[in-house]
């Protein structure tokens, strides 16, 4: 059984991330709303995403990022048989630094 997302609660939710405006607001409003480590794995799955599409394998993803070979596959079962939502981001935003890419951490 699929539980659905699509409530006027989540719209509302939604609502208020799409006016969010820049990085210290996505900071001030997620750090209110989400646990840092809530916020920790929603970046680590995103860059396990960026990662997969680069062809990385699951131990190269795993050492660089520290994410389990579980949280792994499921991204993978995501941008394989998800709703396109990674890649939809994908090609909205820049690439993902590489290692020792100095603008990894200008934000």
């Amino acid at each position: 059984m699929s539980i659905n997302i699509k409530t006027p609660a989540v719209d509302y939710f939604f609502d208020a991330v799409l006016s969010l405006k820049n990085h210290e607001e996505c900071y001030n409003f997620f750090e209110d709303i989400c646990t840092v480590n809530e916020i920790l794995s929603f970046a680590q799955r995103f860059q396990v995403a960026a990662m997969l599409r680069a062809k990385k394998t699951y131990l190269e993803i795993a050492e660089e990022t520290g994410a389990s070979t579980a949280t792994i596959s499921r991204v993978n079962r995501s941008l394989n048989y998800g709703n396109d939502g990674y890649d939809m981001a994908f090609s909205r935003v820049a690439p993902f630094p590489e290692e020792g890419d100095s603008k990894k951490s200008e934000k």
